[in-house]
């Protein structure tokens, strides 16, 4: 299986895409009963889908990705840089949005996809699930484990889980 990753930017088609799976993303987290997630909490707070992804495509600081397995786009990711804030720690990227297609789960892809990001935006890390969220929860703890071979920092806040980081290069290899 081939798991590749693309900027999304690239072509109409892959925004197009992500548009098509944007309400399977948002019908995942609804179950979450954050009130964030529902289309009638963004449309209260003045938001539509399309306003969304158009933030994220017009916003310089993320960098919108297409997922695929071979050529077939299965999946998206939204990788913000820079951010610190209340209960955050200063760092390079901040993983913003991911999203895996739900015949695409449990196959290896989210794990090789999130491998390939790591190692294109190399840095300190920030990955934030919602404690409510036990599968995302399970996933981003294995993943991060695996890629980083234990040495990550976790705190559970304000019904958040916060894996911290560095991709990339080790902080023994980084020149001084």
């Amino acid at each position: 299986m081939t798991v590749s990753v693309r900027d999304a930017r690239g072509t109409a088609g892959d925004r197009q895409w992500i548009e098509s799976v944007y309400r399977d993303y948002l019908d995942d987290l609804s179950p979450l009963n954050t009130g964030v997630f529902s289309m009638t909490s963004l449309g209260e707070i003045g938001y539509s889908e399309s306003d969304q992804l158009d933030r994220w495509f017009g916003d310089s600081s993320v960098n919108p990705l297409v997922i695929l397995r071979g050529a077939e786009p299965v999946g998206f990711a939204m990788v913000a840089r820079g951010g610190a804030g209340a209960g955050r720690a200063a760092c390079d990227y901040r993983m913003a949005e991911f999203f895996v297609t739900r015949n695409a789960r449990r196959r290896g892809v989210g794990g090789l996809a999130v491998e390939l990001i790591l190692n294109r935006f190399a840095g300190r890390w920030e990955i934030t699930e919602y404690l409510r969220n036990p599968v995302a929860v399970a996933f981003w703890r294995r993943v991060v484990a695996n890629y980083t071979k234990g040495r990550y920092q976790e705190r559970v806040t304000n019904g958040e889980v916060r894996q911290s980081f560095e991709s990339g290069v080790s902080r023994a290899q980084k020149p001084a």
